[in-house]
Order: structure tokens, then C-alpha cells, then sequence
């Protein structure tokens, strides 16, 4: 199990060869599906395992690696089925339960939902992440340092607080200057059991030289007043300065992270200055943040990684005041664009030198702001018009981020592939491979 032990004002992260327990237990239930024993040691291992209403309402899926367990609980019979692919019985076991097992691919998303009597279970699919060996804690890679929980007032956004903590990787020395990577909703990735398994994929990856020793830099959203981002949230109140943080298409997030956050951060650890050092990544408003911080300061931020991007209107106003003003934001226009503009800006406007990894999902957001994947693809369009150094991830996933945790490994090696730390610059150009290939077309495949 992954623990955390307080020492000198620190977190220290703890990682080692040990798997996490959920880690542990899902390999084991995979194998007594498997193994297809008796019904009833089935039925009481499926219901110790997950909870009555993960069995109820479709979501119990235990996954190690590439290997998967699901299992609902049903009078009707039901059907499974994995990645859209034609509906699959299931073996029944006792208390109506019913459990099917598989071996998947690893390093993507998996999605699954239950057709009942003709109709869809709940109305509802989910994605499950297939980790990659490098998500994993393995045997001799050292852990790195994690601090305590900083806050900070902003002075660009005047009356916010900022949470934030810093990352240091094996192999860093503090009075040396580090390679440097920025992640918004860091607070998403500090405790044991996160998703995103950041910090042992970076671990993994500079034990093997994949990627180079880095401190990472992770950002909550802005808050005004009191608020503890101590614990992760989801959809908190928090969420309104969220958008207006990360969604507001200007340089206002750079002022404050290059400006306010990095020589507090440089307090504790040397930091490069170069672009070429320096990576941005976040998911959905934070893919949005990370890939207008580049377009702004390439010169700060020369690789960004954006899952589940929002490039839509999310904080698109026009012919009205600006509604951030009581906010604390310089910018007094009543007409704001949004991040919808970027696949625009990118084909009209010179090309920066920047590298991005995008990913998304064909069953990503529909609403009133827009569309996630279509915008996505346009972009990656875009991207590749300019001869940018891109790659696009686009896998079958709703707007999760279930894909883009479980081929972190690959994205990371990705983005900081070839880095050389006698260099301060590069120019990022398409790949030869990527250069000779079409241009992204979308085909209905749903009707």
C-alpha cells in the first residue's frame, strides 16, 4: 500500500514495490473468476468486493492491468457490452448476481454498460482505465518528496487563494536547476488512491531515463475567502473560479504561475527557465489552461499534455459586461472569447514552438458550450496544418479521464521524449510519420 509519512514540514511519498490494495485485490478476483470454482465462493468474493449499489446500478468493475471483472445484480438477464461491440452473456452466479471476465488491452479505456430487457441499464456507461506496468509501484525505484499543502494570495487575481504543492522526483537536487511541469487540479493527484497515479508513473519513468528528473508544480483552483483543498472534491463550489481560471483565453494564469508561484516554488527547489524544460498538463478546463499558457509563453512552456480538453465557449461573453470583474481580473471588455477559438487562432496566426499531446473522447461532452471531441479533432486538424509537433489520442470514452490516466506512461514519454539537459531550446517539429499521414475525418457511427 502506498503511505504517506510527515518528516521536517514534508509529505514524504512512500511508493516502493508494494501494489496498492485495491491493486492487490482486483488481481486476485481476476483470477478466481478465471479459475471458475464453485458458484457460491464466486458470489460471496463478488459481494465483498463491491458494494450493493456498484451492483445495482452497473459500475462494479475491478481491473488490473489489462485483466477485468464486471458484475451486476439483476432478476432479468443481462447482456454485456465492451467498447460498443456486440452484446455478450454473461455467467450467472447466485442472488442474481452475474459476473463476466476478460482480458482487454492495456494502456486505454475500456468502456462498458448492460442491456436489460432490451433497454440499457440506468441509461448509463462507464470507462475504466487498463493500466500500463509503468502506473504501477515496481521493485526498486526510489520514491520522491512531496510537500505539505502551500496557499498563496494572488496579486494578478486579486482576493484568490491558491493552493498548491510541489513534487520533487528521484534524482533532483535542489540547488541544481530542474526541469519543471505544471498540473492544474493538482490537488487531484496527492493522495493515495488518485486516479492519475502521477507520481509513480514519474517515478517509474526517470528510473528508467525515459523521462528526466522534474518537480512538479500542482495547482488547485483559485478560491476566494476560506477553503481547504486538503481533500479532492469533485463538482465543489470551487468549480466557478475553476472555469474563470483555467477557460478565460488571456495571460492572466501565466502572470500568476511564472510570476507569483514559481519563486515561491524556487524557495525549496531550483527551477529551469528555458521553454524547452519546462512541460503544462492538466485535463478538461485544466487541458484548456495548459494549452493557452503555451500559446501565450511558449518561451515558459514548451510541451503540454491536454486531456479532455474544454476548447469551447465555457467562458465566452459578448455585447455584456465582463461578469469576472467582481473577481479581480484586470480585463473590463464585455466581449471575451473562448477557448473554442484556438483550432482558429492556431491555422490564422504563426506557428509557435510548442509540442502537445491532446487527448479526448468520441463520447465526450455534448452542451451548450460546445462540442469536446469535434473541437478536439478540429484542433488536432489545426495542429497539423501549422506542422506542429502534436499527436492526438482520441479513444471512445465519455469526458473522464479514465483514458488519459491509463496511457499516462506513454503521453509523459511522449512529451519529454529526446530531452537533453544541456540544451535550452529546440525546435519542436512534425514527426515525418504524422507529417505523411491525412488530415482527422469524423464519420457518424452511432446511427
Amino acid at each position: 500500500m502506498i503511505k504517506f509519512r510527515l518528516l521536517a514540514g514534508c509529505l514524504i511519498l512512500l511508493s516502493g514495490s508494494a501494489l496498492r490494495a485495491g491493486d492487490a485485490e482486483n488481481r486476485q478476483l481476476y483470477a478466481l473468476i478465471k479459475a471458475n470454482g464453485p458458484v457460491t465462493t464466486q458470489a460471496e468474493a463478488i459481494r465483498k468486493h463491491f458494494s450493493s449499489k456498484q451492483l445495482a446500478d452497473g459500475s462494479a468493475v475491478a481491473a488490473y492491468g489489462g485483466d477485468f471483472v464486471w458484475a451486476v445484480q439483476t432478476e432479468q438477464k443481462p447482456l454485456i457490452s465492451i467498447d460498443d461491440s456486440k452484446p455478450s452473456e454473461m455467467r450467472s452466479l447466485p442472488d442474481s448476481l452475474w459476473v463476466h471476465a476478460a482480458h482487454l488491452t492495456a494502456g486505454r479505456s475500456h468502456a462498458h454498460h448492460y442491456d436489460v430487457a432490451g433497454k440499457i441499464l440506468g441509461d448509463k456507461r462507464f470507462d475504466t482505465a487498463a493500466y500500463m506496468n509503468d502506473s504501477y509501484p515496481q521493485a526498486g525505484v526510489p520514491p520522491g518528496t512531496l510537500s505539505e499543502q502551500f496557499v498563496y494570495e494572488s496579486q494578478v487575481y486579486r482576493g484568490w487563494r491558491i493552493s498548491y504543492w510541489v513534487y520533487a522526483s528521484p534524482a533532483v537536487d535542489p540547488n541544481t536547476p530542474a526541469p519543471v511541469m505544471v498540473w492544474q487540479d493538482g490537488h487531484r493527484f496527492v493522495f493515495p488512491g488518485n486516479h492519475a497515479r502521477l507520481l509513480t508513473v514519474v517515478e517509474n519513468l526517470v528510473q528508467q531515463k525515459k523521462i528526466p528528473p522534474m518537480v512538479l508544480v500542482l495547482i488547485a483552483p483559485g478560491y476566494i475567502g476560506d477553503f481547504d483543498n486538503s481533500e479532492y472534491v469533485p463538482n465543489n463550489d470551487v468549480r466557478r473560479m475553476r472555469s474563470i481560471l483555467y477557460d478565460t483565453v488571456s495571460d492572466d494564469y501565466n502572470k500568476m504561475v511564472v510570476g507569483e508561484i514559481f519563486p515561491q516554488v524556487e524557495k525549496r527547489y531550483k527551477l529551469r527557465a528555458d521553454g524547452y524544460s519546462r512541460a503544462i498538463g492538466g485535463q478538461s478546463s485544466g487541458g484548456i489552461c495548459s494549452f493557452n499558457a503555451a500559446w501565450w509563453r511558449p518561451e515558459a512552456f514548451g510541451r503540454v499534455l491536454s486531456r479532455i480538453g474544454s476548447f469551447t465557449a465555457l467562458q465566452w461573453r459578448r455585447g455584456q459586461a465582463n461578469p469576472n470583474r467582481s473577481h479581480g481580473l484586470d480585463d473590463p471588455a464585455d466581449v471575451l472569447d473562448g477557448g473554442y477559438i484556438f483550432p482558429f487562432l492556431v491555422r490564422a496566426r504563426d506557428r509557435k514552438n510548442i509540442r502537445v499531446w491532446l487527448e479526448d473522447g468520441s463520447n465526450d461532452l455534448e452542451n451548450r458550450a460546445g462540442s469536446w471531441p469535434l473541437q478536439n479533432i478540429q484542433l488536432a486538424n489545426s495542429l497539423k496544418m501549422k506542422e506542429y509537433d502534436f499527436y492526438l489520442s482520441l479513444g471512445n470514452h465519455q469526458h473522464s479521464t479514465e483514458h488519459g490516466d491509463a496511457e499516462l506512461p506513454k503521453a509523459m514519454t511522449w512529451l519529454w521524449r529526446g530531452y537533453d539537459p544541456a540544451k535550452t531550446a529546440q525546435e519542436f517539429i512534425i514527426d515525418a510519420e504524422e507529417k505523411a499521414k491525412p488530415y482527422f475525418r469524423v464519420g457518424i457511427v452511432n446511427r
